[in-house]
């Protein structure tokens, strides 16, 4: 069943600038929003804008809500779930879209700093499923935060700005590494040997006892961190920080086809999830965009969707609309429908004996399903139901929507996972879509401009049109 090529629906001109233009607002905000917290940040500033209200001042003010209106719920800076309500009761069901937007990446370890041969260094622990040997010999920076003992929360960003430094994980040089060069490819870079080099130079004495000092360079590291942040070295221990590729996304190719950013796995499914949300107007079923943390770890931790946070924010919202009771919370999870909007892994012409071709995902031909997901045999899958995908397939072509469907891969080379059974216990109709991806979990990842184009377009049709 072979899909055609979506651009060949956009010609050159006002449809293909179309195209271009979506894609330039997503180049910006992968660019500018590294870790969840700065995604909650950005999404939930363009969700005031666009005329959502803070659930928490919904509950202060006891307002009630009604069809039309539009509420946002942020949790601890890391998940957001954004809700307009439909004319028909929330009871009666939610089309959802979720996502995740944290990111594989390496975590500053609690007690990180320490300083050996004069190099100041950050020990790490990495984040994710990561090829670990990846991460060596580029450019990264440091985004997160810093909370203090006096509640304070100080911002950390540097690395990205044109005039900021950059770090790094230096590796073994070519004329050294014949013993480097015969491990096999999980053992050539040891997750104990990601640690980021941060400076070297040694604080200066000054006759007023510093120069009894042990490690000058850590020292000199602390001043600049004090003068910087206001920071002493024990505020490590109540730190956030994420160690990322530094630099923007770019386009990739010739023809400016393609984008080639970090973080792509899983905010190309979160950003057209949310832009397709927010220009909801007064739906006829409640309309959701979920985008939560944690999901490279397994979903777990207050933030996951593993939680109890979405849940317990559909039961506030039902509440606020006067029609909370415990069943109708069940029949309003039960009765929902749900994209697992996730990434799928794009077809390799360079690697091309790990998946068959007529179930593999292609650049170009829009969205992709994924029936399944899990490993081998199905192991961890959600597995959706014929009578939902016949449903969607009739959505997405009376939409003219471009859609493939595909697997994660031959069957016994190894699979993955989404949030897509987590919804799915609760009863809804739930299966995985998303971009097709190509260097997935790699500092820098790629995607097609058109597939990130039709997936924006097949989760409008979705809220739109799915009863």
């Amino acid at each position: 069943m072979e899909r055609k090529n979506a651009w060949e629906k956009y010609p050159e001109g006002e449809k293909r600038d179309e195209v271009y233009r979506f894609a330039e607002e997503y180049r910006r905000f992968i660019s500018d929003c590294k870790t969840e917290r700065e995604c909650v940040t950005a999404l939930a500033e363009k969700a005031q804008k666009a005329g959502f209200s803070d659930l928490r001042q919904v509950i202060k003010e006891g307002r009630k809500l009604k069809a039309g209106d539009r509420v946002y719920a942020d949790y601890m800076g890391k998940s957001l779930a954004l809700f307009v309500l439909g004319r028909t009761g929330i009871e009666h069901g939610m089309n959802i879209l979720g996502a995740h937007i944290d990111s594989p990446r390496l975590d500053l370890k609690q007690d990180p700093l320490y300083e050996d041969a004069d190099y100041a260094m950050l020990d790490t622990h990495y984040y994710g499923g990561i090829k670990k040997y990846q991460w060596v010999a580029l450019p990264l920076a440091l985004h997160g935060v810093i909370a203090k003992k006096d509640g304070t929360v100080v911002q950390v960003n540097i690395g990205d700005k044109p005039k900021d430094p950059v770090f790094g994980v230096s590796d073994l040089l070519v004329h050294l590494s014949a013993e480097q060069l015969e491990k096999k490819a999980a053992k050539v870079i040891e997750g104990e040997n990601l640690d980021l080099m941060i400076g070297s130079i040694p604080t200066a004495g000054n006759g007023e006892g510093k120069d009894d000092i042990k490690e000058k360079v850590k020292a000199n590291i602390m001043k600049i961190l004090e003068k910087e942040y206001g920071m002493e070295e024990e505020d490590f221990l109540s730190a956030e920080i994420e160690v990322v590729p530094a630099g923007e996304a770019r386009d990739y190719g010739f023809d400016r086809s393609m984008i080639m950013g970090y973080g792509h796995d899983d905010r190309v499914c979160a950003y057209p999830s949310f832009a397709a949300v927010a220009q909801m107007k007064d739906p006829e079923i409640t309309s959701v965009c979920l985008l939560v943390d944690k999901e490279e770890i397994g979903s777990v931790g207050a933030s996951g969707m593993q939680s109890r946070f979405f849940e317990n924010t559909v039961a506030e919202i039902m509440n606020a609309a006067g029609v909370y009771s415990e069943l109708a919370l069940r029949r309003a999870l039960a009765n929902s429908s749900v994209l697992s909007s996730d990434v799928s892994a794009a077809f390799d012409p360079n690697f091309p004996s790990v998946m068959t071709k007529r179930n593999a995902a292609y650049f170009g031909r829009g969205m992709v399903f994924n029936k399944y997901t899990g490993a081998r045999g199905k192991n961890g899958s959600n597995d959706a139901n014929a009578e939902y995908i016949g449903a969607l397939r009739a959505i997405m072509d009376g939409n003219d929507v471009s859609f493939q469907t595909a697997e994660l891969g031959k069957v016994d080379q190894g699979g993955g996972g989404t949030i897509a059974y987590i919804l799915a216990n609760y009863g809804m109709r739930v299966i995985d879509s998303g971009v097709a991806v190509l260097n997935m979990h790699a500092p820098w990842e790629i995607i097609s401009k058109v597939d990130l184009y039709e997936a924006y377009r097949g989760y409008v049709a979705f809220l739109t049109d799915q009863k």
